[in-house]
């Protein structure tokens, strides 16, 4: 076998800095021990602090909203599940959330994105010391009222 040609300058090899802030590693690792977080519970700050923004209407996909109003319909259930249309990846002082969201009809898009933006990151931070790096937002869908869902709006036209 022949091995390809190296060049014998010298180049040195780029590397990503993954060591967390300080003031990251303070608040999740003390004296006492360390404070870990699950996934889950970044997920239901992040669905929750999401909810709270005006112009969303629902969350998740096609597919796992109709098995949650499914869901949300045997007697006995716990109600809507605050995680659904949320993923997460959580390491040891860093969060990454994705959010799959339907949107009101009339909403400007990009403001509601950066508004749910800042609203989870700040959220999931304050509450749980993770830094979040990222919070990505895919709109699945427009929500449009039907008839008689609309406001009672007098008619421009008699």
């Amino acid at each position: 076998m022949t091995q390809p040609a190296t060049s014998k300058s010298s180049q040195t090899p780029v590397t990503a800095n993954t060591t967390a802030s300080p003031a990251t590693r303070d608040r999740l690792a003390t004296d006492d021990g360390q404070i870990t977080v699950a996934e889950n519970v970044v997920q239901k700050i992040a669905g929750k602090a999401c909810r709270e923004i005006a112009g969303v209407h629902a969350m998740g996909t096609g597919g796992t909203r109709a098995f949650g109003a499914f869901r949300e319909r045997i007697p006995g259930s716990s109600g809507p599940n605050v995680a659904q249309g949320v993923g997460v990846e959580v390491g040891e002082t860093e969060a990454a959330i994705d959010l799959d969201i339907v949107v009101e009809y009339g909403s400007s898009i990009a403001e509601l994105g950066r508004s749910i933006q800042r609203n989870v990151k700040q959220s999931v931070e304050r509450m749980t010391g993770l830094h979040v790096v990222e919070v990505n937002i895919a709109v699945d869908d427009v929500y449009l009222p039907t008839d008689g869902e609309q406001d009672a709006a007098p008619s421009r036209v008699s």
